[in-house]
């Protein structure tokens, strides 16, 4: 008598223990996870000597004018067409590109980073430490700059074709008044902190996250408390400014814009869009 054949096994429709560790791979890290990230970092820096938060600012404020450098390169090598601003403006992320990934102290990052673990444990003493950061972290930001201005101004590192294309970039700082500095400062601080969002989850496409977004402030003519004051200080040098201008014409609205919309608009919603479920 023949021998039966046993059945054949069922095939299963599910997905494979591997398949599975692939699936949570390849996902999107949920909302709370990128909020716990972001807030963890804020932690680790307002837990950081002030030595320490000092000198990454000033190292910050230093690659910040590359940006600057970056664009006037661009402009002064590129024919003069339609599209020039266009393409000149990406040799902006290049500053910004240096200080992120070297992982230097740059205020308008803390206006989302600090302001996290402040929001979930609002006291005194978290107050405190958050504007004890945001105190040496500009200072030392404006300092860099500062000390960039000057070397670019008073040394031959640069050709005088470089030197006056820099000028050149920094004067649309001119063009604005008090109102157009705040409100493109709002949305300056607003893409900067969406950056910082966005990396935890960008993983190999940081690269790609960081030049787009700031690439977006040079391009929509926004601005930037750091980033600016190198160029503001190159208008005092040139004589387009007095050194008061730059405090009252350019800083105060425009670091008022950068928390405004890094702090009061990003951070918060961020914070907003998780607090039930952390």
């Amino acid at each position: 008598m023949a021998k039966r054949k046993s059945p054949a096994p069922k095939k299963d429709r599910g997905i494979s223990d591997s398949e599975v560790r692939d699936v949570e791979e390849m996902s999107a890290p949920r909302t709370p996870v990128i909020y716990e990230v972001v807030r963890r970092l804020g932690e680790e820096e307002m837990e950081r000597p002030a030595s320490s938060l000092w000198w990454s600012g000033v190292a910050a404020g230093l690659s910040i004018s590359f940006s600057v450098l970056a664009e006037a390169i661009l402009l002064t090598h590129l024919p003069d067409a339609p599209w020039r601003p266009l393409v000149s403006h990406l040799g902006y992320s290049v500053g910004f590109l240096m200080v992120i990934l070297a992982r230097q102290q740059l205020f308008t990052e803390s206006t989302i980073t600090v302001v996290l673990p402040v929001l979930k444990d609002l006291s005194p003493g978290m107050l405190w430490r958050m504007g004890r950061l945001w105190a040496i972290v500009l200072a030392a930001n404006l300092v860099g700059t500062l000390l960039a201005a000057l070397f670019c101004s008073f040394t031959p590192v640069l050709t005088h074709e470089l030197y006056d294309g820099m000028v050149e970039v920094s004067r649309k700082l001119i063009e604005l008044d008090l109102a157009r500095m705040f409100f493109a400062g709002i949305s300056s601080g607003f893409l900067i902190a969406a950056m910082v969002w966005m990396i935890p989850s960008a993983e190999s496409a940081k690269f790609i996250v960081i030049t787009l977004m700031t690439y977006l402030i040079a391009a929509g003519g926004f601005t930037h408390v750091v980033a600016g004051s190198f160029e503001a200080y190159l208008l005092v040098i040139a004589g387009d400014w007095a050194w008061w201008q730059v405090l009252t014409t350019f800083m105060l609205p425009v670091l008022a814009g950068n928390i405004v919309g890094g702090t009061a608009l990003f951070a918060v919603l961020s914070y907003a869009q998780v607090k039930d479920e952390i």
